[in-house]
């Protein structure tokens, strides 16, 4: 009876479980310890490491969760385990118990970045498409929850499978934050750093809900068309200039370039010309009081007429989609073939909002009505 006691007692010392996890990648998030049928006998070992938590999940039920240290396994530190198994068969019987490991440490440098580009209302440079895109590092807070809702029964999760996630929750948020900002268009580029931590601030409560925390989100870029960059330059070159100090600048640009013509002499004179009727013209429309006569002898300078009135461009809607701008007249056009109705909505420069053609004022005309009424009887 005594040599089957020894037996036991050696039997049960060799095969006391060790369960760690080494981890040799660099993009694992939760690990699950396999065992042969998921036991793990009593009185085994667990080994936590700094940067890692253990998460014991009994039939789909959170168990345990373990910080960094080293256990052992029994009824005294698996008050939640020995209460859904029960220890039947007494405390050398193996139990039954999913263990994950989860990777706590930061991850850093992951990519995010707008897949299509996105629309801002500017009020002066009315609908405009932008896009951006930059880095966020994280970390999994609560190891448990992440475990529950997220992991499931992945065995190994690495950072690739929440990535997709986070980045769409990344750029829904960002895109309702940069919207919600309501800043003039040239401003996101020169504001990064705000509108990261604004966009860091919006962000976290949805990262928590899944146990996972945002240490940082940077925007690392915003962009726009070409054409819009343009314009932007030209309008904050005429905001700071002295328009003096420019007509003087082309006029001796223009001075430049002729004497380089291959013209020669006549083609240099014509170009000197041209500067001088350019910066003329400049200096006149900057200063109108020189262009009124000083004495009656002068010769009265020609009428010249007004500058045409901006050609104003409309956007319409067809189906859900955007589209435009067009002028006047090819609105009317596409109104007449049916190609938008009364109901169709309308965008112009000034508008806060896509309202119908038909509450338009310059576009009632479309929709016909303008029938004079009967004469009066005599």
């Amino acid at each position: 009876m005594d040599i089957f006691n020894e037996i036991k007692k050696k039997l049960s010392h060799e095969f006391i479980d060790i369960i760690e996890w080494l981890d040799a990648t660099n993009d694992t998030i939760v690990h699950r310890f396999e065992r042969y049928q998921n036991e793990i006998k009593n009185n085994a070992k667990l080994v936590v490491r700094e940067g890692q938590t253990a998460v014991f999940v009994n039939e789909g039920q959170l168990a345990d969760v373990f910080t960094p240290g080293t256990y052992t396994l029994n009824t005294k530190n698996l008050p939640m385990l020995t209460t859904l198994k029960g220890w039947k068969y007494g405390f050398d019987s193996p139990f039954k118990a999913e263990v994950y490991f989860v990777n706590t440490r930061l991850f850093t440098d992951e990519k995010w970045g707008t897949k299509s580009p996105f629309v801002l209302s500017d009020d002066r440079f009315g609908l405009v498409e932008i896009r951006a895109y930059g880095t966020y590092s994280f970390r999994i807070e609560d190891a448990g929850k992440f475990v529950i809702d997220v992991v499931g029964t992945d065995g190994n999760f690495t950072n690739y499978e929440i990535n997709e996630h986070l980045k769409s929750l990344i750029v829904t948020r960002f895109t309702d934050t940069v919207g919600e900002a309501n800043l003039p268009i040239e401003l996101y580029a020169a504001n990064n750093t705000e509108l990261s931590d604004t966009c860091q601030e919006v962000m976290q409560p949805e990262f928590a809900r899944v146990g996972i925390e945002l240490e940082k989100f940077y925007i690392e870029n915003v962009s726009m068309p070409e054409e819009l960059k343009k314009e932007i330059f030209e309008y904050s070159r005429l905001d700071k200039l002295d328009m003096a100090k420019l007509s003087q600048f082309k006029a001796a640009k223009a001075m430049e370039a002729a004497a380089k013509n291959e013209g020669g002499t006549a083609g240099a004179g014509m170009g000197m010309g041209m500067g001088f009727v350019l910066a003329q013209q400049m200096g006149n429309m900057m200063n109108p009081l020189a262009t009124q006569p000083v004495t009656a002898a002068q010769t009265p300078q020609a009428a010249v007429p007004p500058p045409m009135p901006p050609q104003v461009s409309y956007y319409y809607a067809v189906n859900g989609q955007q589209n435009g701008p067009v002028p006047f007249d090819k609105l009317k056009e596409l109104f007449a073939n049916r190609s938008i109705n009364r109901d169709s909505l309308i965008w112009k420069q000034g508008l806060s909002n896509w309202v119908a053609l038909k509450e338009v004022e310059e576009l009632k005309s479309f929709l016909g009505g303008n029938t004079p009424p009967p004469l009066p009887t005599t």
